[in-house]
């Protein structure tokens, strides 16, 4: 018999999920972007710069981006591993992982682009110097393994680096519920036509783990040197953790 998960608030069969996200994601690909500006008052790209100082990269190295959808990282990362070093780009959602790719292809850079589940990584045991999921890991079904599976591809002494939304600070809770639960679905009605999936969104924030119950997941995988910083007081929590 199915076991049941969370979809946002909602229960549903754990086979049904990844569907239901999937249809989130290719509803908002095409005004994905211009969301998370809106969203965050640009403050994304932050988070994002601040990722990519944490992941250590030198000329090189081969960097694994897990969930990176319109690939906004990606493109960070290329600049660090230099022509010498690999970054893959990888999604489950199509459309979100098109959007990716086109942009790159715009800028003339072609590099690897593969649709695959962060739950089953498709890439050989101790092959990348980093990975990185951004964003992505509050909508897998399975996070335990997705962790896991993480651990498996990196190389002894890489690091994995979680940025996702996190606990915000107990103060600003009430104005924060306000602003994800009223002005979020409001904002997606207007632009991208979807105010569900941005409820979808707030709510999903609400369902995922927290700065320390995320630390303990990435233990429990087997990752050493598990740390967080806390970003925007703790909209936003970038957690790093070490493959010994």
């Amino acid at each position: 018999m199915d076991k049941n998960t969370h979809f946002g608030y909602q229960q549903v069969a754990e086979s049904d999920k990844a569907a239901k996200v999937a249809e989130v994601f290719h509803s908002v690909a095409a005004k994905y972007d211009l969301m998370n500006d809106l969203m965050s008052a640009g403050l994304h790209r932050l988070w994002k710069r601040f990722t990519v100082a944490q992941a250590g990269l030198r000329p090189g190295m081969n960097v694994l981006d897990v969930a990176g959808g319109t690939a906004d990282l990606t493109r960070l990362f290329l600049k660090e591993v230099g022509d010498s070093g690999t970054v893959v780009l990888t999604d489950i959602n199509h459309s979100m992982l098109r959007e990716g790719r086109d942009r790159m292809l715009n800028e003339g850079r072609t590099p690897p682009t593969v649709q695959c589940d962060g739950e089953v990584l498709p890439f050989p045991d101790n092959h990348f110097d980093a990975v990185c999921v951004a964003f992505g890991l509050r909508n897998m079904t399975h996070k335990d393994a997705a962790l896991a599976d993480m651990y498996r591809v990196l190389k002894p002494g890489g690091r994995l680096l979680v940025l996702e939304f996190s606990r915000v600070w107990k103060p600003l809770e009430p104005a924060y519920d306000l602003y994800s639960f009223k002005l979020l679905p409001f904002m997606g009605k207007l632009v991208a036509n979807d105010p569900g999936s941005y409820q979808y969104l707030a709510e999903s924030i609400r369902m995922h783990p927290g700065q320390e119950e995320l630390k303990t997941m990435m233990e429990t995988a087997g990752f050493a040197k598990v740390s967080y910083h806390n970003l925007t007081a703790g909209v936003v929590a970038l957690h790093k953790g070490f493959k010994i």
